[in-house]
C-alpha cells in the first residue's frame, strides 16, 4: 500500500531464527520438525527423547548427509544430546541464541518447558477434548463420531476423553452409545447421572480427578448436562482449549456452542480428529498450539514466520 504522503509499505514474511523442539519417543517429529523448520527459513535444535536416541541420532545423519550435497549448510540442523537433563536445561535458557521453544509431548513434559524456559515458547498440544451430544442432534450422525473421536488412534492429542450427553436424550441415547464404546474395548468413567443407565455395561463412578485427565488411551467419561451452556461451562473448567466439538442439527445452538468455546478449533457434526495440518489441508504439521500467540491450531510453514514491515519512500521525514 502507499500512504498519502508517498511511503510505500510492504509487509513481509521472515524466519524466527533458531527454533529448539524439545519432544519425546516419536521418531517422525525428528524429520517433522526438522522439514518444516527448514522450509520457513528456520534452524533447527532437536531434542528428542533418550529412548529414541539412535533412531533421532540416524534421521538427522542422513538430512544433514542431504544437506552437504546442497547450498544450504548442514548445520541448520542439529540434534541436542539426550542423554541427561542438562541439555534440556541449557536450551530452555539459551535466551538470546535461541529464538523460541516448541514443546511436543505429554502435558508434564509441556508444563514443565513453559516453566522452565527463558525462550519464548508455543505451548502445544494437551489434549483434553468433549464431544456434546445436544438434544437435536442427529444421533446416527453421533454415534459414529464419538467412536472415531476416542477410538481411532486415542494415544494423539485431538482424541476425545470426555462425552456430554444433553439430560433431554441421555436416557435413549447413553446406554446405546455406552454399549459401542464398550464394546470398542473403552473403560468408562461416568457421572451418577450416567452411571445410572449403564446396566450391564461395566463402568465406574469419575472423580474429579478423570474430567482433567488426557488419557491416551482407551478410556472415556461421560457426564450428563442440561444445556449448550451447562455443557460449555464443564469444558471451560476441564479443558485444554484444543478442540471441542458438538453435535446438533439446530443451528442457533451450534452457534451458541462456538460462541462459548475458547479453543483452537470447534468441530460441528465432525470429529475431533479433524484438528490436524494435514487433514485441514495445511500439509505436515510441527504441532497444535493450543494458546492464543502467536500461533493457535495447527502449525504449519506460515506458523514458523514472523513479519517484518518494509517502509520505502523517496527522501519523506516525519513533521
Amino acid at each position: 500500500s502507499v500512504l498519502p504522503n508517498g511511503i510505500e509499505l510492504k509487509q513481509i514474511s521472515v524466519p524466527f531464527g533458531v527454533i529448539g523442539m524439545v519432544y519425546e519417543a516419536r521418531p517422525n517429529v525428528t524429520v517433522d520438525a526438522a522439514v518444516i523448520l527448514l522450509m520457513s527459513g528456520n534452524a533447527a535444535l532437536l531434542r528428542g527423547s533418550s529412548s529414541a536416541a539412535y533412531s533421532n541420532q540416524i534421521l538427522v545423519t542422513i538430512m544433514r548427509d542431504a544437506l552437504a550435497t546442497t547450498v544450504i549448510s548442514p548445520d541448520v540442523i542439529q540434534l541436542v544430546p539426550s542423554d541427561n537433563r542438562d541439555s534440556v536445561k541449557a536450551l530452555l535458557h539459551a535466551r538470546g541464541k535461541v529464538d523460541l521453544v516448541i514443546p511436543r509431548g505429554s502435558a508434564s513434559l509441556i508444563r514443565m518447558v513453559v516453566d522452565e524456559s527463558t525462550v519464548p515458547t508455543i505451548e502445544t498440544g494437551a489434549g483434553v477434548c468433549h464431544v456434546f451430544i445436544d438434544e437435536f442432534a442427529d444421533l446416527e450422525k453421533a454415534l459414529p463420531i464419538i467412536i472415531n473421536s476416542k477410538t481411532q488412534r486415542p494415544s494423539v492429542c485431538n482424541a476425545a476423553e470426555t462425552l456430554l450427553v444433553h439430560k433431554n436424550i441421555a436416557q435413549k441415547f447413553i446406554p446405546v452409545a455406552l454399549k459401542a464404546l464398550h464394546d470398542a474395548g473403552v473403560v468408562l468413567h461416568c457421572d451418577s447421572a450416567s452411571l445410572a443407565l449403564t446396566g450391564e455395561i461395566p463402568a465406574s463412578l469419575a472423580g474429579d480427578e478423570n474430567w482433567s485427565t488426557e488419557y491416551g488411551t482407551l478410556e472415556m467419561n461421560i457426564a450428563v448436562v442440561d444445556s449448550v451452556d451447562a455443557a460449555s461451562d464443564h469444558i471451560a473448567r476441564y479443558g485444554t482449549q484444543h478442540t471441542e466439538a458438538i453435535v446438533t442439527e439446530n443451528k442457533a445452538n451450534a452457534d451458541r456452542f462456538i460462541a462459548l468455546s475458547d479453543c483452537a478449533a470447534v468441530m460441528v457434526n465432525a470429529s475431533t480428529r479433524f484438528t490436524d495440518g494435514e487433514q485441514m489441508g495445511f500439509g505436515a504439521e510441527i504441532g497444535i498450539s493450543n494458546q492464543k500467540l502467536h500461533a493457535r491450531g495447527p502449525m504449519g510453514l506460515e506458523a514458523m514466520t514472523t513479519t517484518t514491515w518494509i517502509v520505502t519512500g523517496n527522501g519523506q521525514i516525519r513533521s
